[in-house]
């Protein structure tokens, strides 16, 4: 994960998941559950983003030829 914020959430996803599979709380197994998909959602859209900027600065080249 690149960003601190993405990493964060992903960690704090996977703490809350433990938790709820120690207490049997499955309302905050879901939660970390969701924390950690939304923290890599997040990471695949900046990566898409990555990706189209790479892209179009490949499509500027060659049209600049």
């Amino acid at each position: 994960m690149g960003d601190a914020g993405d990493k964060f959430d992903d960690l704090a996803g996977k703490a809350k998941e433990g938790a709820g599979k120690l207490t049997g709380d499955e309302g905050l197994e879901r939660e970390g559950k969701a924390d950690q998909a939304k923290a890599a959602a997040k990471e695949a859209a900046k990566e898409a983003k990555e990706k189209a900027g790479e892209a179009a600065e490949k499509i500027k080249d060659v049209f600049k030829r």
